[in-house]
């Protein structure tokens, strides 16, 4: 009890009230849970939980009931903590799945309770013994299957390595054994590598000058060892980061210094350099990986990072509250995982097994992070198509989408989102709707739900109005009357191929989306068409004839149009100052500036193209563009290209560099520019970099 009590003063600034609680608790003091509560506690402490879940935590422990007097903070942990979530023998599969989701809900609504629930579980499973019980083995699987892959998506890799650890050293027992035997007997020498290299940091860090750095040094845990083994079919000597350094710096730039002269000394791996911090992971990790060739000839990892990096390599998502204040920091966590709680509403309908297979999905699948145009982060996981990202604005966005623009291309529904696009919605009153394939294109639990409701509610009568409209705005777009053309005449249901025995079924099924409405359309125009051929008349815009004045606009460009009009760059070819531009009329998002070689601009709208020029008076604009290089294999190219790229003044903004499948290296490079000059001397540097064969700007 002493212990305890001790353990917590030490740790926090306790006023009088707060230590009366805490002695009241331990009045109930069980000294068989003494270990345990330790264990955990510290735990808890270090993840930097506060005083309220850690008092809370140890009223669960020792079954202390509070009175009303106490913060409201504490009750809620608390309630949530003594909330009964046990999966008991003999449950349904129905049963079970209700269970976990009453847990994952009341989680969720408290996010501290997600740290204390998964450390209780590493204390537990901490402690089995083979051979394992029933239950103890179906709990490892859980924990595999479903707890260990939440604490990744949440960032916790840590944790989710030390959970990964127990269930693979009694799931899979004798890989377990045979791994640890291998490595262990690597111990001795990969310390003494750790040691060498350690030193040869510290005079790096002091020749730049970087007192407040640190180093560090881990071992790669047994399950991660195991993965990459299963995943990539490696063998133990393949694994080139079995043993890792860390290097932990104030800046940036600081990251990028280090890395510079740690390359100037040891020799790099090709194709084992990785840039997190220009491209972060899905879930925010931002770190530089390079892999060296150490003393011993063997490889050694070394990873680079900030403090802040650190922070949120350790503490994952939870690091954006952690270090602010108690006001603040549930709010932002709760906006970080309500994924979790959206999978918990839109599963209401499905059965136990569809629940838990959907939660396996949404938890085991990588995560991919996509913007609005007005640049707000959303997350999916991998495989997520536009439609997802439609639907999730939205019911009746998504019911309404026709397409989309993905970093400004036009797109079709099916499309799958990558990490860090930019998605644009494209919906039409016009819409055919939801159809039943658009549930095999959607991944996301919440977009499925809002389909299905979408045909559950949906009454016949709106469908044929709907599909009605639906042909009659297609007739008109094709510069015809609906009234001319909607006639029994050419609506002879046996002329379709498809089978129809009223108009209203027609309609119904246009409105219902199983049948395309441009095909109706064709059909019935066709026919028109043959009747009238002497009568049709186009009707052509002719734009040219409109006088336009050339105004200049704030951000440094002339547009052949508006002063007005909101200027932005397409993220396609990223022009830059003084370059030939055009300009291109986006609907509602003012003009977007290419450049006038742009391969994306024959297939925009031809009559929403403008002219475009720099201001003269304007001396330059600050953007970054993407340069590839091809060159032969080299241990000095990355610190060649670095080292003269700085020299000439010019400033690396990321790096990226891969072996490909003709031993030769491919890498890309980030680097900010100012005018199209600067582009120039650019690629004449790295031209002149003798192991370059090839190299050139991204998009061209």
């Amino acid at each position: 009890m002493e212990k305890i009590k001790l353990l917590i003063n030490n740790n926090f600034n306790l006023d009088e009230k707060d230590k009366i609680l805490l002695d009241n608790i331990c009045v109930n003091f069980d000294k068989l849970k003494e270990d345990k509560i330790v264990t955990i506690i510290n735990n808890l402490i270090k993840f930097r939980l506060d005083f309220d879940s850690i008092i809370a935590y140890l009223a669960f422990e020792l079954n202390y009931k509070f009175d009303e007097s106490v913060d409201a903070d504490i009750l809620k942990v608390y309630n949530t903590l003594m909330s009964n979530f046990t999966i008991s023998e003999g449950m349904s599969k129905q049963e079970q799945a209700d269970v976990l989701r009453k847990m994952f809900i009341a989680m969720s609504n408290d996010v501290r309770v997600i740290v204390i629930r998964l450390y209780i579980m590493l204390y537990e499973i901490s402690n089995y013994k083979l051979p394992l019980a029933q239950k103890q083995h179906q709990n490892l699987i859980d924990i595999r299957d479903i707890y260990a892959p939440l604490a990744e998506r949440l960032g916790l890799n840590s944790l989710k390595s030390e959970l990964e650890d127990y269930c693979l050293k009694y799931l899979n027992h004798k890989t377990y054994e045979n791994l640890a035997k291998s490595v262990m007997l690597q111990k001795d020498e990969n310390q003494k590598q750790i040691e060498l290299t350690t030193k040869k940091l510290e005079e790096i860090l002091k020749e730049l000058n970087l007192k407040n750095a640190t180093i560090m040094a881990r071992q790669k845990h047994f399950s991660s060892i195991y993965k990459k083994i299963k995943s990539k079919g490696y063998s133990l000597a393949n694994i080139y980061d079995l043993i890792a350094v860390r290097v932990i710096v104030d800046t940036v730039e600081e990251c990028y210094a280090v890395l510079g002269k740690i390359h100037g000394i040891y020799k790099p791996m090709e194709g084992r350099f990785k840039d997190y911090i220009a491209s972060p992971k899905p879930n925010g990790y931002q770190s530089l990986h390079t892999t060296i060739i150490a003393e011993n000839d063997r490889p050694l990892e070394i990873q680079i990072r900030t403090n802040e990096m650190h922070k949120l390599a350790e503490f994952g998502v939870f690091a954006h509250w952690l270090y602010k204040e108690k006001k603040n920091k549930l709010s932002e966590l709760d906006k970080k995982i309500s994924w979790l709680r959206e999978i918990m509403e839109s599963s209401k309908d499905l059965t136990g097994e569809e629940f838990v297979d959907t939660l396996r999905t949404n938890l085991c699948e990588g995560q991919i992070y996509v913007q609005t145009p007005k640049g707000k982060v959303l997350e999916f996981i991998e495989g997520a198509t536009v439609l997802d990202f439609a639907y999730s604005i939205h019911s009746d966005i998504g019911n309404a989408c026709v397409g989309a623009k993905i970093n400004g291309n036009i797109k079709p529904l099916s499309t799958k989102m990558k990490n860090g696009d930019i998605i644009e919605i494209i919906t039409s009153q016009n819409s055919k709707g939801p159809s039943k394939d658009w549930l095999k294109i959607v991944k996301t639990s919440s977009a499925k739900s809002k389909i299905n409701s979408y045909f559950k509610h949906q009454l016949r009568e709106e469908n044929v109005k709907l599909g009605l409209n639906m042909l009659e705005q297609a007739i008109k777009a094709r510069g015809y009357s609906p009234n001319k053309l909607l006639v029994d005449k050419y609506l002879n249901l046996e002329q379709f191929k498809y089978v129809f025995n009223t108009k209203d079924e027609l309609f119904a099924s246009i409105g219902y989306g199983s049948v395309p409405v441009n095909n109706i359309c064709n059909k019935i125009c066709q026919l028109y068409e043959q009747d009238h051929k002497d009568e049709i008349v186009s009707n052509v815009i002719n734009q040219s004839n409109n006088s336009l004045t050339i105004k200049r606009n704030k951000d440094g460009i002339l547009v052949d149009g508006d002063s007005g009009m909101l200027i932005r760059y397409a993220g396609c070819c990223s022009p830059v100052f003084g370059e030939e531009i055009k300009g291109y009329i986006s609907r509602g998002r003012g003009v977007t500036i290419h450049r006038k070689d742009c391969p994306n601009l024959k297939y925009l709208e031809n009559e929403r193209l403008i002219d475009a020029v720099w201001d003269d008076n304007i001396k330059s604009r600050t953007t970054s563009v993407l340069v590839k290089i091809l060159s032969s294999k080299s241990d000095k190219f990355l610190v060649t290209l670095t080292q003269e790229l700085v020299s000439a003044g010019y400033r690396i903004l990321g790096l990226d560099s891969k072996e490909n499948a003709q031993d030769k290296i491919t890498t890309t490079a980030k680097i900010e520019v100012h005018r199209q000059e600067d582009l120039t001397k650019i690629i004449n540097i790295i031209k002149d970099i003798n192991c370059v064969e090839d190299v050139f700007r991204v998009g061209q």
